[in-house]
Protein backbone atom coordinates (compact mmCIF):
# COMPACT_ATOMS: atom_id res chain seq x y z
CA UNK A 1 0.00 0.00 0.00
CA UNK A 2 3.00 2.44 1.20
CA UNK A 3 4.54 2.24 -2.80
CA UNK A 4 1.03 3.23 -4.41
CA UNK A 5 1.23 6.19 -1.94
CA UNK A 6 4.40 6.99 -2.45
CA UNK A 7 3.88 6.80 -6.17
CA UNK A 8 1.26 9.11 -6.18
CA UNK A 9 3.38 12.02 -5.36
CA UNK A 10 4.02 14.69 -7.86
CA UNK A 11 6.52 17.08 -7.04
CA UNK A 12 6.50 20.49 -8.62
CA UNK A 13 8.93 23.10 -10.37
CA UNK A 14 10.36 26.04 -8.62
CA UNK A 15 7.68 28.60 -7.77
CA UNK A 16 10.42 31.43 -8.42
CA UNK A 17 14.43 31.62 -8.86
CA UNK A 18 15.78 34.07 -7.56
CA UNK A 19 19.68 34.99 -6.18
CA UNK A 20 19.41 33.52 -2.90
CA UNK A 21 15.92 31.72 -2.75
CA UNK A 22 14.84 28.22 -4.65
CA UNK A 23 11.32 27.72 -3.73
CA UNK A 24 9.53 23.95 -4.50
CA UNK A 25 6.52 21.83 -3.52
CA UNK A 26 5.93 18.69 -2.73
CA UNK A 27 1.93 17.87 -2.93
CA UNK A 28 0.16 14.36 -4.16
CA UNK A 29 -2.37 16.87 -5.71
CA UNK A 30 -3.86 20.28 -4.75
CA UNK A 31 -7.00 19.72 -3.17
CA UNK A 32 -8.58 20.34 -0.37
CA UNK A 33 -7.54 17.61 2.44
CA UNK A 34 -3.75 17.47 0.82
CA UNK A 35 -0.57 18.17 2.48
CA UNK A 36 2.07 20.52 0.61
CA UNK A 37 5.91 19.65 1.45
CA UNK A 38 7.08 23.90 0.73
CA UNK A 39 11.28 23.35 0.28
CA UNK A 40 13.53 26.55 0.54
CA UNK A 41 17.09 26.51 -0.58
CA UNK A 42 19.30 29.22 0.24
CA UNK A 43 22.22 29.98 -1.87
CA UNK A 44 23.91 31.35 1.87
CA UNK A 45 22.77 30.56 5.54
CA UNK A 46 19.65 32.53 6.84
CA UNK A 47 18.09 32.92 10.39
CA UNK A 48 15.16 34.03 9.63
CA UNK A 49 12.40 32.92 6.99
CA UNK A 50 9.17 33.58 7.16
CA UNK A 51 6.12 31.75 5.25
CA UNK A 52 2.15 32.43 5.18
CA UNK A 53 -0.65 30.59 3.39
CA UNK A 54 -3.83 30.47 3.94
CA UNK A 55 -3.95 33.62 6.15
CA UNK A 56 -1.45 32.02 8.71
CA UNK A 57 1.68 32.25 9.35
CA UNK A 58 3.54 28.59 9.00
CA UNK A 59 6.04 27.42 10.86
CA UNK A 60 9.66 26.15 8.95
CA UNK A 61 12.13 23.97 10.18
CA UNK A 62 15.70 23.58 8.95
CA UNK A 63 17.14 20.38 7.64
CA UNK A 64 20.35 21.57 6.83
CA UNK A 65 22.74 25.04 6.65
CA UNK A 66 21.02 25.66 3.60
CA UNK A 67 17.41 24.16 3.16
CA UNK A 68 14.58 24.55 5.29
CA UNK A 69 11.06 23.15 4.96
CA UNK A 70 7.55 24.11 5.35
CA UNK A 71 4.63 21.94 6.14
CA UNK A 72 1.14 23.80 4.39
CA UNK A 73 -2.26 22.22 5.26
CA UNK A 74 -5.31 22.59 2.51
CA UNK A 75 -8.20 22.38 4.64
CA UNK A 76 -10.75 20.15 3.75
CA UNK A 77 -13.13 23.15 3.48
CA UNK A 78 -10.69 24.98 2.41
CA UNK A 79 -11.99 27.36 -1.20
CA UNK A 80 -11.31 25.82 -4.49
CA UNK A 81 -9.15 28.92 -6.27
CA UNK A 82 -6.14 30.67 -6.03
CA UNK A 83 -4.29 30.73 -2.68
CA UNK A 84 -1.02 32.68 -2.35
CA UNK A 85 2.19 31.60 -0.21
CA UNK A 86 4.98 33.87 0.37
CA UNK A 87 8.45 33.22 1.47
CA UNK A 88 10.50 36.19 3.28
CA UNK A 89 14.44 35.59 3.49
CA UNK A 90 15.79 38.33 4.93
CA UNK A 91 15.41 41.13 1.54
CA UNK A 92 14.34 37.96 -0.73
CA UNK A 93 10.49 37.36 -1.16
CA UNK A 94 9.23 34.91 -3.22
CA UNK A 95 5.23 34.52 -3.96
CA UNK A 96 2.96 31.42 -5.20
CA UNK A 97 0.03 30.79 -6.47
CA UNK A 98 -1.41 27.50 -5.01
CA UNK A 99 -4.50 26.48 -7.61
CA UNK A 100 -6.58 24.22 -5.37
CA UNK A 101 -8.90 22.32 -7.42
CA UNK A 102 -12.37 20.90 -6.58
CA UNK A 103 -12.82 17.51 -5.07
CA UNK A 104 -16.22 15.22 -4.72
CA UNK A 105 -16.25 13.45 -1.57
CA UNK A 106 -18.34 10.50 -1.74
CA UNK A 107 -21.33 9.96 1.13
CA UNK A 108 -21.69 7.19 3.32
CA UNK A 109 -25.08 6.09 5.44
CA UNK A 110 -24.52 5.17 9.12
CA UNK A 111 -26.86 4.05 11.98
CA UNK A 112 -25.50 4.68 15.17
CA UNK A 113 -27.13 5.52 18.75
CA UNK A 114 -29.19 8.11 18.29
CA UNK A 115 -27.91 10.09 21.75
CA UNK A 116 -24.70 10.74 19.08
CA UNK A 117 -26.90 12.12 16.25
CA UNK A 118 -29.33 14.59 18.40
CA UNK A 119 -27.41 14.76 22.03
CA UNK A 120 -29.68 15.17 25.01
CA UNK A 121 -29.33 18.59 26.69
CA UNK A 122 -27.89 17.13 29.70
CA UNK A 123 -24.87 16.17 27.64
CA UNK A 124 -24.33 19.62 25.58
CA UNK A 125 -21.55 21.46 28.55
CA UNK A 126 -19.91 18.54 28.02
CA UNK A 127 -19.76 18.53 24.45
CA UNK A 128 -18.71 22.10 24.57
CA UNK A 129 -16.00 21.12 26.99
CA UNK A 130 -15.05 18.57 24.85
CA UNK A 131 -14.50 21.68 21.50
CA UNK A 132 -13.27 23.58 23.76
CA UNK A 133 -10.49 21.50 24.49
CA UNK A 134 -9.62 20.59 21.07
CA UNK A 135 -9.30 24.37 20.06
CA UNK A 136 -7.17 25.05 22.91
CA UNK A 137 -4.86 21.77 21.71
CA UNK A 138 -4.29 22.86 17.92
CA UNK A 139 -3.83 26.34 18.89
CA UNK A 140 -1.49 25.19 21.48
CA UNK A 141 1.40 23.02 19.98
CA UNK A 142 5.39 23.08 20.53
CA UNK A 143 7.67 25.06 19.21
CA UNK A 144 9.97 23.02 17.92
CA UNK A 145 9.69 20.12 15.82
CA UNK A 146 9.11 16.72 17.54
CA UNK A 147 9.05 14.18 15.24
CA UNK A 148 12.26 12.63 13.05
CA UNK A 149 12.12 10.70 9.72
CA UNK A 150 8.72 9.07 8.03
CA UNK A 151 5.48 8.83 9.64
CA UNK A 152 4.47 4.81 9.92
CA UNK A 153 0.57 3.60 9.61
CA UNK A 154 -0.46 3.45 13.53
CA UNK A 155 -1.78 -0.32 12.93
CA UNK A 156 -1.22 -2.99 10.23
CA UNK A 157 -4.57 -3.07 8.64
CA UNK A 158 -5.61 -0.99 5.32
CA UNK A 159 -7.60 2.17 5.80
CA UNK A 160 -11.32 1.12 4.72
CA UNK A 161 -12.94 5.19 4.50
CA UNK A 162 -12.19 7.71 2.47
CA UNK A 163 -11.32 10.78 3.94
CA UNK A 164 -13.42 13.69 3.57
CA UNK A 165 -16.64 11.48 3.21
CA UNK A 166 -19.87 13.19 4.00
CA UNK A 167 -21.60 11.42 6.70
CA UNK A 168 -24.99 10.83 7.42
CA UNK A 169 -26.15 9.34 10.60
CA UNK A 170 -29.41 8.18 11.35
CA UNK A 171 -30.50 9.95 7.47
CA UNK A 172 -29.28 13.38 8.94
CA UNK A 173 -26.07 14.56 6.98
CA UNK A 174 -23.15 15.44 9.10
CA UNK A 175 -19.90 17.18 8.99
CA UNK A 176 -17.63 15.37 6.37
CA UNK A 177 -15.45 12.35 7.61
CA UNK A 178 -11.91 14.29 8.81
CA UNK A 179 -9.63 11.34 8.99
CA UNK A 180 -9.10 7.95 8.14
CA UNK A 181 -10.62 5.04 9.59
CA UNK A 182 -8.57 1.41 9.70
CA UNK A 183 -10.75 -1.58 9.80
CA UNK A 184 -8.80 -3.10 12.81
CA UNK A 185 -10.14 -5.61 15.32
CA UNK A 186 -10.49 -4.83 18.90
CA UNK A 187 -7.46 -4.98 21.18
CA UNK A 188 -5.36 -3.97 18.47
CA UNK A 189 -2.36 -2.28 20.09
CA UNK A 190 -2.13 1.57 18.23
CA UNK A 191 1.74 3.28 18.01
CA UNK A 192 2.27 6.17 18.07
CA UNK A 193 3.62 7.09 14.05
CA UNK A 194 6.24 9.25 14.92
CA UNK A 195 7.96 11.16 18.18
CA UNK A 196 5.57 13.51 20.01
CA UNK A 197 4.11 14.86 23.48
CA UNK A 198 0.71 13.68 24.26
CA UNK A 199 -1.32 16.17 24.64
CA UNK A 200 -4.91 14.70 24.79
CA UNK A 201 -5.24 11.28 26.90
CA UNK A 202 -9.49 11.12 27.78
CA UNK A 203 -12.69 10.22 27.35
CA UNK A 204 -14.56 12.49 25.12
CA UNK A 205 -17.87 12.26 24.34
CA UNK A 206 -17.65 11.50 20.16
CA UNK A 207 -14.69 10.46 19.82
CA UNK A 208 -14.57 7.92 22.91
CA UNK A 209 -11.45 7.13 24.58
CA UNK A 210 -9.01 9.38 22.66
CA UNK A 211 -5.36 10.02 22.46
CA UNK A 212 -4.01 13.32 20.63
CA UNK A 213 -0.17 13.56 19.69
CA UNK A 214 1.79 16.48 19.33
CA UNK A 215 3.88 16.40 17.18
CA UNK A 216 5.68 19.85 17.11
CA UNK A 217 4.95 23.10 14.90
CA UNK A 218 1.58 22.93 14.38
CA UNK A 219 1.15 19.37 13.11
CA UNK A 220 -1.08 16.79 15.74
CA UNK A 221 -2.08 12.79 15.17
CA UNK A 222 -5.75 12.06 17.15
CA UNK A 223 -6.51 8.52 17.94
CA UNK A 224 -10.59 7.85 18.54
CA UNK A 225 -12.32 5.05 19.67
CA UNK A 226 -9.82 3.20 21.77
CA UNK A 227 -11.06 0.43 23.94
CA UNK A 228 -7.87 1.67 26.37
CA UNK A 229 -5.43 4.29 26.87
CA UNK A 230 -1.40 3.55 27.40
CA UNK A 231 -0.94 7.06 28.04
CA UNK A 232 -1.03 9.98 30.21
CA UNK A 233 -1.53 13.74 29.17
CA UNK A 234 1.79 15.19 29.20
CA UNK A 235 4.10 11.64 28.55
CA UNK A 236 6.62 12.14 25.75
CA UNK A 237 6.50 9.23 23.24
CA UNK A 238 8.75 7.70 20.89
CA UNK A 239 8.08 6.63 17.42
CA UNK A 240 6.13 3.27 17.41
CA UNK A 241 5.44 3.25 21.45
CA UNK A 242 1.71 1.90 21.80
CA UNK A 243 -0.75 4.59 23.02
CA UNK A 244 -3.67 2.02 23.38
CA UNK A 245 -5.71 -0.16 21.70
CA UNK A 246 -8.44 -0.93 19.10
CA UNK A 247 -11.49 -0.26 20.80
CA UNK A 248 -15.43 0.79 19.89
CA UNK A 249 -15.70 4.03 21.82
CA UNK A 250 -17.67 6.91 21.29
CA UNK A 251 -19.87 7.62 18.10
CA UNK A 252 -18.80 4.36 16.01
CA UNK A 253 -21.20 1.19 14.16
CA UNK A 254 -18.35 -1.03 15.73
CA UNK A 255 -14.40 -1.26 16.62
CA UNK A 256 -12.07 0.34 14.54
CA UNK A 257 -8.77 3.17 14.73
CA UNK A 258 -10.06 6.30 13.41
CA UNK A 259 -6.91 8.73 12.87
CA UNK A 260 -6.96 12.53 12.30
CA UNK A 261 -4.09 14.14 11.57
CA UNK A 262 -4.28 18.10 11.77
CA UNK A 263 -1.95 20.60 10.23
CA UNK A 264 -1.52 23.99 11.57
CA UNK A 265 -5.36 23.63 12.32
CA UNK A 266 -6.23 22.47 8.55
CA UNK A 267 -7.51 18.85 8.44
CA UNK A 268 -5.20 16.53 6.45
CA UNK A 269 -5.88 13.46 5.12
CA UNK A 270 -3.17 10.92 7.43
CA UNK A 271 -2.33 9.08 4.08
CA UNK A 272 -0.82 12.19 2.37
CA UNK A 273 1.14 12.51 5.37
CA UNK A 274 2.20 8.81 5.13
CA UNK A 275 3.66 9.55 1.66
CA UNK A 276 5.28 13.10 1.79
CA UNK A 277 6.89 12.90 5.47
CA UNK A 278 9.57 10.15 5.10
Amino acid sequence: MRGWMLAAVVATAAFQRSTALDVRTTARVLQPGELVVLTIGTAVPIDRIHVRAFDREVPVFRTNAETVEALIGIDLDAAVGNHTVSVQAGAESVTRVLRVQAHAFPTRKLSVDEAFVNPPASVQPRIAADAALLNQTWAHSAPERLWQGAFARPVPQASNSAFGTRSVYNGQPRSAHGGADFLSPAGQPVAAPNAGKVAIARDLYYTGNTVVIDHGLGLFSLFAHLSRIDVHEGDAVAAGAVVGLVGATGRVTGPHLHWTVRIGNARVDPMAVLALLK
